[in-house]
């Protein structure tokens, strides 16, 4: 297939995937503020898509951007990310789902770290691995092994790490408002 094959295949596609999802060209317009006339050229195929005109639907729609420039029917199912690496954690993204509910598998290196409690909007679930994760969770201060679940809402100060003894792994759900605070956060400035 060549790309002008598959750019000729993004115009139908998005009109179907808003129509499935009942949202007027106003609606989207709205949310995404690309221009009526542009939403209506894009699905109509008179105007070729770019990264800049999709980022926004695929984010408004709440879809990954492939699933709006299309994906083989057959394929590797495997998601294959990059770790990423914040405040010496190393977080390994399992999920797709721009603006949806986010998973990572996350690496605490052994140390002993002072707990700096924070809150956010959201909830999160936690599964541990490996290791033994210190929790900070309010006025709670406990400590899971290995196969052990925690789930909180995210309002009440919270904070996780290892106890020390080891490096952790543990597996981590959570909202939009979760990744923003976990993953992409920029460290504090001293």
């Amino acid at each position: 297939m060549t790309t002008d094959d598959v750019l000729a295949e993004v115009g139908p596609r998005l009109r179907r995937i808003r129509k499935d999802r009942e949202v007027t060209l106003a609606a989207l317009s709205e949310s995404t503020g690309i221009s009526v006339s542009t939403l209506s050229r894009l699905e109509s195929g008179l105007r070729k898509p770019s990264l800049e005109l999709l980022l926004p639907i695929a984010q408004a729609h709440q879809v990954p951007l492939d699933e709006l420039i299309g994906t083989p029917a057959v394929g590797d199912p495997r998601v294959r990310s990059k770790p990423l690496v914040r405040h010496g954690r190393t977080y390994w993204p399992l999920t797709r789902q721009p603006g949806g509910l986010q998973a990572y598998k996350v690496l605490v290196p052994q140390g002993r770290e002072e707990p700096e409690p924070r809150t956010h909007e959201g909830y999160e679930w936690l599964y541990v691995l490996a290791g033994r994760l210190r929790m900070v969770l309010g006025e709670h201060d406990v400590v899971l092994a290995a196969g052990e679940a925690a789930e909180f809402d995210t309002r009440v100060p919270h904070w996780f790490g290892s106890t020390g003894e080891g490096p952790v792994e543990f597996l981590s759900l959570f909202g939009p408002q979760g990744e923003r605070m976990h993953v992409r956060a920029q460290p504090r400035r001293s």
